[in-house]
C-alpha cells in the first residue's frame, strides 16, 4: 500500500526534468561563470543568483553561488526537518554536485518516501544519503550527529522545524558548517524575540505563529556563533548564514535584516504578531 501511494506521490515530480544531464551541465556552467568573475574582482548580487530545482523557493541558485565562491571543499550536509529530502536544500547539491549527507526528520512516512526515491535514483558518483527518523531535541542532537558520522567541518546545514530552529542551532557543537541556512519567523517583524524553548512542540497550538526566533534573533545567534548573514530567499524567511574565516576578502558583505525583508507580502505578515505580541518572548542575546 505505501510504495502504491510513494508511486502516486512521485509522479507529479518532474523528476527527468530535474536529473537531466541539461541540468547538470547548465549548473556546471554557472559554476565557472561565477568563479571567473570571482577570480576577475566582479562582483555579484546574491540576490540575481537564485533558482528552484529541488528546493521549496530559490535556494538551490543561493547555494550555487555560494559555494561556488568559496569551494565545494567538504561536500556534506546535514538537514534537519527534511521532511522527504526530495524538496530540501540539499537535493540539489547531492544529484548535481556530488555531495552525500544526513536527513533527520521524524515524519516516518516522509522518511519512508525519501528513501524510496534516492534507491530509485542513485547518485552515479557517491553514495546514498542516510535517513534517520527522530524527533529532533537541543538535548540529542549532538549524539545524533556524532551517531551518523558527522563531525567537524561540514559543507551545510539547514535546519527547517518549524518550531525550536533557534534552540536547535544554538546547541550544535559537533560539526562546524562552512554555510547554515534557517528559517525564522518573519512575522515577527523587528523585534528581537525567540519563543521559549518548547520541547514537546506544544505551545504553537496556542496560536498558529506562536514558534520560532524574529529575524534579528536568528541574526544575532549566527553572529555568536562566528557567522554572517549574507541573504536570504525572496520572502525573507530562509536565512543564509557563511562562516566568517571563510571569506577573508568580504566578497560577501554582511546583510542588515533592512535589505532583507523587503517583499511586499511582508506587512501583511507582520500584522499577525499584533494578536500574541503581549506573550512570553526570550531575548537571548541583546
Amino acid at each position: 500500500m505505501i510504495k502504491h501511494l510513494i508511486k502516486k506521490y512521485f509522479k507529479y515530480f518532474w523528476v527527468k526534468d530535474k536529473l537531466s544531464p541539461q541540468v547538470q551541465i547548465q549548473q556546471v556552467q554557472l559554476l565557472q561563470h561565477y568563479q571567473d568573475c570571482y577570480r576577475k574582482g566582479i562582483k555579484l548580487d546574491i540576490n540575481q543568483t537564485g533558482f528552484k530545482n529541488f528546493s521549496q523557493f530559490e535556494e538551490d541558485g543561493l547555494l550555487l553561488f555560494v559555494f561556488s565562491i568559496i569551494g565545494m571543499n567538504n561536500k556534506e550536509f546535514v538537514e534537519i526537518g527534511s521532511d522527504d529530502g526530495i524538496n530540501s536544500n540539499s537535493a540539489n547539491l547531492y544529484f548535481h554536485h556530488g555531495w552525500h549527507g544526513l536527513f533527520l526528520d521524524a515524519n516516518p512516512k516522509a522518511i519512508e518516501r525519501g528513501q524510496y526515491f534516492y534507491n530509485k535514483y542513485p547518485h552515479p558518483w557517491y553514495y546514498q544519503p542516510r535517513f534517520e527518523c527522530t524527533k529532533v531535541y537541543r538535548e540529542n542532537i549532538n549524539e545524533l550527529l556524532s551517531k551518523n558520522g558527522f563531525t567537524g567541518d561540514i559543507g551545510l546545514l539547514s535546519v527547517d522545524i518549524d518550531g525550536n530552529d533557534y534552540w536547535i542551532w544554538d546547541a550544535i557543537t559537533v560539526i562546524s558548517p562552512e554555510v547554515v541556512v534557517m528559517e525564522t519567523h518573519t512575522e515577527f517583524g523587528h523585534h528581537n524575540i525567540v519563543v521559549p524553548y518548547d520541547k514537546d512542540n506544544s505551545l504553537s497550538s496556542k496560536h498558529p505563529i506562536y514558534h520560532g526566533a524574529s529575524p534579528i534573533a536568528m541574526q544575532k545567534l549566527g553572529q555568536k556563533k562566528g557567522y554572517k548573514l549574507i541573504g536570504a530567499n525572496q520572502l525573507g524567511f530562509n536565512f543564509i548564514f557563511l562562516r566568517k574565516d571563510l571569506d577573508p576578502d568580504n566578497y560577501f558583505p554582511e546583510k542588515t535584516i533592512q535589505e532583507i525583508l523587503t517583499h511586499k507580502s511582508l506587512e501583511a505578515a507582520f500584522a499577525k504578531f499584533e494578536p500574541i505580541k503581549d506573550w512570553v518572548y526570550e531575548t537571548p542575546i541583546k
